[in-house]
């Protein structure tokens, strides 16, 4: 198993990435669909956020609330920062352990597994062969998070802040794909990376 990191800012375009390198053949573990499986109505997950941020974050047919749990951990208040800090506490162990579950049950394996982590930059591990970063430039982003999510400019900027910088996260990256380009473009560095991965997992091989 050749383990690679694939990580970028919100925005940068990273799922997709993801997908174009499961059409070539990688393994993926999604640590946000993870987060989402673990916040699961009925989940001991949930029932801490709950505790954690109130009972208003739960619908009435008992699953999560985003946009509200998103309000208080982005928000204007001075608890904000403090918030999202336990909303971390609350899901990663969880999410943690599926991933190390997922990565497990490949380790016998020749595949190249990769784990999409939005926060790897914020959470390095030392088991990570690869660490590609997709990246766009900062107002780049934006635009995407307003035009594709419909976000909000104020609440894309919010939430790109929230994160750590570019320059931190490119410091720590083996590899970059530039997605400021069109889909073509994309395809083309997702191309050339593939094929730098294979050739490391045949070197290891």
């Amino acid at each position: 198993m050749l383990l690679v990191g694939l990580t970028g800012g919100i925005g940068a375009g990273k799922s997709t990435v993801s997908s174009l390198l499961v059409e070539r053949g990688a393994v993926i573990v999604d640590a946000d669909r993870i987060a989402r499986d673990v916040q699961r109505p009925g989940s001991a997950v949930l029932d801490r956020m709950a505790e954690r941020f109130g009972g208003h974050v739960i619908h009435d047919d008992g699953s999560l609330d985003r946009a509200a749990v998103a309000a208080i951990v982005f928000g204007e208040s001075d608890d904000a920062r403090q918030a999202l800090a336990d909303l971390n506490g609350i899901v990663h162990p969880a999410m943690q352990d599926e991933i190390e579950r997922q990565i497990a049950a490949q380790a016998e394996t020749d595949r190249i597994v990769v784990l999409d982590f939005p926060l790897l930059g914020e959470n390095p591990r030392d088991d990570i062969a690869v660490t590609v970063v997709v990246d766009v430039p900062h107002e780049v982003a934006v635009q995407r998070l307003v035009e594709f999510r419909g976000m909000d400019e104020a609440d894309a900027r919010k939430r790109i802040v929230s994160q750590i910088g570019r320059d931190e996260r490119l410091a720590g990256a083996t590899h970059v794909v530039d997605n400021s380009g069109d889909l073509e473009q994309l395809r083309a560095e997702v191309d050339a990376l593939w094929r730098e991965l294979d050739g490391l997992r045949s070197a290891q091989a």
